[in-house]
């Protein structure tokens, strides 16, 4: 899982340099849900995906693994010339959680993702997940559980 090294790594090091909170995440095959908070949010994910895309996709190409790139290189909007590929969704879906109870809500669903998969009987048991860090068991991540 060398592409899940490299989310990892990216938002540890924001965690230092951007002053990233992390109060919930979830990494998926395909996919990531993450709720924090910055000192400049837009910037701090500008720079996780700008960083994570560059990374994976040389990875991606070192293992030669044409049926993914080939597909990256499908969804790479028309307009986008400088690039060949098409990793991440483009902008951030930022939401605003305006009280504990949305906060608990958003934090059960990120958990509760690889259970709706099949993936796991249990949230806890899903290692890329701070579900983990919600049962006292130590994560991947450093965690802010108190809002």
């Amino acid at each position: 899982m060398e592409t899940v090294q490299i989310v990892l790594d990216s938002l540890k090091y924001l965690q230092k340099s951007d002053n990233l909170k992390i109060y919930a995440y979830v990494i998926l095959e395909n996919h990531l849900h993450l709720i924090a908070s910055s000192d400049d949010i837009s910037k701090s994910m500008q720079k996780f995906k700008s960083f994570t895309a560059k990374e994976i996709l040389y990875y991606l190409q070192k293992q030669n693994a044409k049926t993914i790139l080939d597909q990256l290189a499908f969804y790479k909007k028309a307009h986008k010339i400088e690039t060949s590929y098409q990793l991440w969704q483009e902008g951030i879906q930022p939401k605003c959680i305006q009280n504990e109870a949305m906060m608990i809500e958003r934090v059960n669903y990120i958990h509760q993702n690889p259970l709706k998969r099949g993936y796991v009987d249990e949230a806890k048991h899903w290692r890329y997940s701070s579900a983990r860090d919600y049962e006292e068991i130590e994560g991947l991540l450093e965690v802010e559980r108190l809002w």
